[in-house]
C-alpha cells in the first residue's frame, strides 16, 4: 500500500498553499470575448418563455451592436421571484422567469408607466382600483421580455460603460426606460419580421 500525501509542504517554517489557489475563470470574473447565454432553473411556478436562440436572434438585430457587445459579458434566463422582470450587474445581465399561467397583477404605476407597450403589443388587461390584471400569450410575454426588459438592461450596461469610473450605472433607471423605449421603436418592425405577434 502506498501513503497519499495529502499535507501541504512546509518551507521556512510557513505552510505553502496548495496548488489550486486561483479562482476558476467565468463571467462574473474574467472578461469574456462573446457574450456568453446561460440557464437558471426557473424556481417553482415559473418558466422561461424566452430560450438562449430568442435572444442570440435578438441581438442580431441591434443597431449599434459593436457598443452593445463591449463588456457585456452574459446574459442570463433566471429564476423568476414575482417581484423583479429583470437586473444588470457589471457586465451581467439577468431576465427572469415569467409566471407559469401568463397573467400578471402589476401595481397601477408600473402599469401606467408600461402601457404604452403593453398596448402596442395588444396585450389585453383589466384596471382594478390600485391594480392591473394582464393577460399575456407566450409571444406577448416573449416580445415584452425582448423589446422592452432586455432592452432596459443594455440600457444600464450602456449607462455603465458610458461613465468615467465604468464601475456604476450613474444615470438610474429613467436612463434605462428611456433607451429601452428609444431602441424598441427603432427595431419594432424588424422584431415581427422574426418573431411570431
Amino acid at each position: 500500500m502506498i501513503a497519499r500525501r495529502t499535507a501541504t509542504k512546509v518551507k521556512n517554517g510557513r505552510v505553502q498553499p496548495k496548488n489550486r489557489h486561483k479562482r476558476t475563470p467565468n463571467y462574473w470574473n474574467t472578461f469574456q470575448k462573446e457574450i456568453q447565454l446561460d440557464v437558471m432553473p426557473p424556481g417553482k411556478g415559473y418558466k422561461h418563455f424566452l430560450k438562449t436562440r430568442d435572444i442570440k436572434l435578438f441581438l442580431e438585430i441591434l443597431p449599434n451592436r459593436e457598443v452593445i457587445d463591449q463588456e457585456l459579458d452574459a446574459i442570463i434566463l433566471d429564476k423568476g421571484d414575482g417581484y423583479t422582470d429583470g437586473w444588470y450587474n457589471r457586465g451581467v445581465i439577468g431576465i427572469c422567469a415569467w409566471e407559469k399561467e401568463k397573467t400578471k397583477v402589476f401595481s397601477l404605476p408600473y402599469f401606467r408607466s408600461h402601457q404604452k407597450i403593453f398596448e402596442r403589443l395588444e396585450v389585453s388587461y383589466q384596471i382594478k382600483k390600485d391594480y392591473v390584471i394582464c393577460d399575456f400569450t407566450e409571444n406577448q410575454i416573449k416580445a415584452y421580455l425582448l423589446l422592452h426588459i432586455l432592452l432596459h438592461e443594455i440600457g444600464h450596461h450602456h449607462d455603465r460603460i458610458h461613465t468615467k469610473s465604468r464601475r456604476r450605472c450613474a444615470k438610474g433607471e429613467a436612463y434605462a426606460e428611456k433607451y429601452a423605449y428609444k431602441y424598441e421603436e427603432l427595431i419594432w418592425n424588424k422584431y415581427f419580421e422574426l418573431f411570431p405577434r
